[in-house]
């Protein structure tokens, strides 16, 4: 896969892709097609297998812990298991997640748990870990010398989880409010390894906490009026991510006491760090045919990056010190249909992004018309438009009138389109482009309620996106260490193979009284 509009121009992921399926009000950014495999797909779902439809039809197992208001909801306490397995074509990596949660609820008081232990196998498999290569002419003492560095092999990490939520109804007013807290403990996140073509060894490590406040308002219709009920939600959210990775790259260099060419590891450190802000709004109504309902959203995100990683590529220039930040929001509406036990939803999502980075200088910079910027002036900077769109659908009926077993058939699509401009302020040059591509997501599962246990099996396959080749370093790396940080821009196309994310999912539900 080459990927290119007329010419990919820029290529930085702003923020790791957190924003998963699962906790959807944190808008993903990226700008390349890198596939990564639904790691963050721990929580269970209803609606999963259905595309993840949810602007007008309501997920009563996912929606707890994505607004923590909705957990009013819940009638009964229930305990919920959702053993999750993903991985990606080609044996391009993979994972395993194993989440345990207790939605509790007494009187107008409710509040959930919930705790995950997740594996991440390595993201490229270990012959594509090359390292230094012998593309150097021999000296008389011959080729370079193998083993000074060792390669690592892959080896799986484990990520942690940790979810709690509170809240209260107010019957009278119809309302209700709730706040909810999320931690994870990373120590592998998919696809971060393969940004780093060229290196021997990466080690991960990191955080982040997902802070909610959300709120619910309720207001039943008159039978009169077709009945039904009329909701409104509102979700608050803050979130922090911070994430190091140390890199480690072996560096060849020629030893005249040995008369050959040998290899010196170096390390670097990259600091991976995004901020944000969120607010959403979702309304739902139902409309006068039977069964029917629509729905609106409206989110707004706010992220700053204070840091972005020096991530290595073909064709990319390095730019380093590189702050930015970034204004994303999903536009949409939706329609839904209950007729018994069938269930059909549409969702259509427009989705804005603007991304607006700079590199700062160290130190006083020569500019090429014989000026000089300062220390912490702009020496680039980079504006990225995203013009995004989502497209969800999804169906679930029984088998059978009366039969406690359902089917799910939904579908995704994913269109991914944004262009750039870039001011150098340093070669007094500008250049601009356009990047786009499109993934696709078919999903399906099976359900079966019987008297107080639900079990569900539940899928997604996504296409559309690649992982990057094999890459070779070309000659001898200079020994100064790099930027702990960068913006990458391709300085030509980024070549990528087509692969697949397969997604396993199955959930079961107890009640415990």
């Amino acid at each position: 896969m080459s990927v290119s509009g007329r010419r990919v121009v820029g290529l930085v992921v702003l923020s790791v892709c957190l924003s998963a399926s699962v906790r959807a009000q944190l808008i993903q950014v990226k700008t390349v097609p890198l596939a990564q495999g639904n790691q963050f797909q721990i929580f269970p779902s209803a609606n999963l297998g259905m595309g993840s439809i949810g602007v007008a039809l309501p997920d009563s197992v996912l929606d707890p812990f994505v607004n923590p208001a909705t957990g009013a909801r819940v009638q009964r306490s229930r305990f919920f298991g959702s053993p999750t397995v993903y991985s990606v074509s080609h044996d391009a990596g993979g994972g395993r997640s194993l989440p345990l949660a207790l939605l509790m609820r007494r009187a107008d008081w409710y509040g959930g748990l919930a705790l995950a232990v997740q594996q991440v196998d390595p993201s490229r498999p270990p012959q594509s870990n090359i390292g230094v290569v012998d593309i150097l002419p021999p000296g008389p003492g011959g080729p370079i010398r193998p083993g000074s560095v060792a390669v690592t092999p892959g080896e799986a990490h484990g990520n942690q989880f940790a979810f709690a939520m509170l809240g209260r109804s107010l019957p009278e007013h119809h309302l209700s409010v709730a706040g909810s807290v999320l931690w994870n403990g990373l120590h592998a996140v998919d696809g971060v390894d393969l940004m780093y073509a060229n290196s021997r060894r990466l080690e991960q490590s990191g955080h982040s906490v997902d802070l909610r406040l959300g709120a619910l308002k309720e207001w039943r219709r008159d039978s009169a009026d077709g009945g039904g009920i009329r909701s409104l939600e509102a979700i608050l959210l803050h979130n922090r991510f911070a994430a190091t990775h140390e890199v480690t790259y072996a560096d060849a260099f020629w030893n005249p006491n040995t008369q050959q060419f040998e290899e010196q590891p170096r390390i670097e450190e990259n600091h991976d760090q995004t901020n944000t802000w969120g607010l959403q709004l979702n309304y739902q109504m139902p409309l006068g045919a039977p069964g029917w309902r629509i729905g609106w959203l409206a989110l707004a995100n706010r992220a700053s990056h204070p840091t972005i990683p020096n991530y290595e590529l073909t064709n990319v220039q390095t730019i380093p010190r590189d702050p930015g930040y970034t204004h994303a929001y999903n536009l949409g509406m939706g329609a839904s249909k209950v007729d018994g036990t069938a269930r059909f939803g549409i969702d259509l999502i427009y989705e804005p992004i603007s991304s607006y980075t700079w590199a700062d200088a160290a130190a006083p910079t020569p500019t090429a018309d014989g000026d000089t910027i300062p220390a912490g002036g702009k020496t680039i900077e980079n504006r990225f438009r995203f013009s995004n769109a989502w497209f969800r659908m999804g169906v679930e009926d029984a088998f059978a009138e009366g039969k406690p077993v359902k089917f799910q058939f939904g579908l995704i699509l994913h269109p991914i389109q944004y262009h750039l401009e870039q001011q150098d302020h340093v070669q007094m040059a500008s250049r601009s482009g356009t990047a786009s591509w499109f993934e696709w997501t078919p999903t399906w599962g099976l359900s079966y309620r019987g008297p107080g246990v639900e079990l569900r099996y539940q899928g997604r396959a996504t296409y559309g996106a690649g992982r990057p080749e094999a890459q070779f370093p070309i000659g001898v790396f200079a020994m100064d260490a790099r930027s702990a940080s960068i913006l990458a821009v391709p300085n030509g196309p980024v070549s990528m193979t087509d692969v697949s994310t397969v997604t396993h999912q199955i959930s079961l539900s107890l009640p415990l009284r």
